[in-house]
């Protein structure tokens, strides 16, 4: 009768030899996963706000897509940012301009800065008409 038992030392190195292999499978796998990451593209920097007619005379229109405001007045149309210019927070639309929820930036309705910690006013974005009469909205 002869001994089919596996000697320590042969158990031990097949041991290892799995577990390395294992290991090396796992790293392999985790890198290749990270080499596959399909990043999210760009967020749009042009928004088509539709016809200029849709908007009245002294309106003022929250675009949540960007997010900013649209301004109509007499002198025609305006955006505004409603980024907080001091760490990125979206301001609150309130009866006398805006608040940011985050630090307490205060702007008028204007978007000039009326109290900090913010040291800047709300960024005016561009606002264009193209030939089909929409409002063509650039963050840029």
């Amino acid at each position: 009768m002869s001994d089919t038992r596996l000697p320590r030392r042969d158990f031990l190195k097949l041991t290892r030899t799995i577990l390395l292999s294992a290991s090396g499978l796992l790293g392999m796998g985790g890198l290749i996963r990270f080499l596959s990451y399909q990043s999210q593209p760009p967020a749009p920097t042009e928004f088509d706000l539709g016809l200029a007619s849709d908007y009245a005379l002294g309106s003022r229109t929250i675009l949540p897509q960007v997010p900013g405001m649209l301004i109509r007045t007499e002198k025609g149309f305006t955006a505004l940012s409603l980024v907080c210019p001091h760490l990125g927070c979206t301001v609150n639309v309130t009866s006398d301009g805006f608040t940011c929820p985050c630090h307490g930036s205060r702007f008028l309705p204007d978007g000039s800065l009326r109290n900090g910690p913010a040291s800047q006013p709300l960024t005016i974005l561009r606002v264009e008409e193209n030939a089909e009469q929409h409002l063509i909205l650039s963050t840029q």
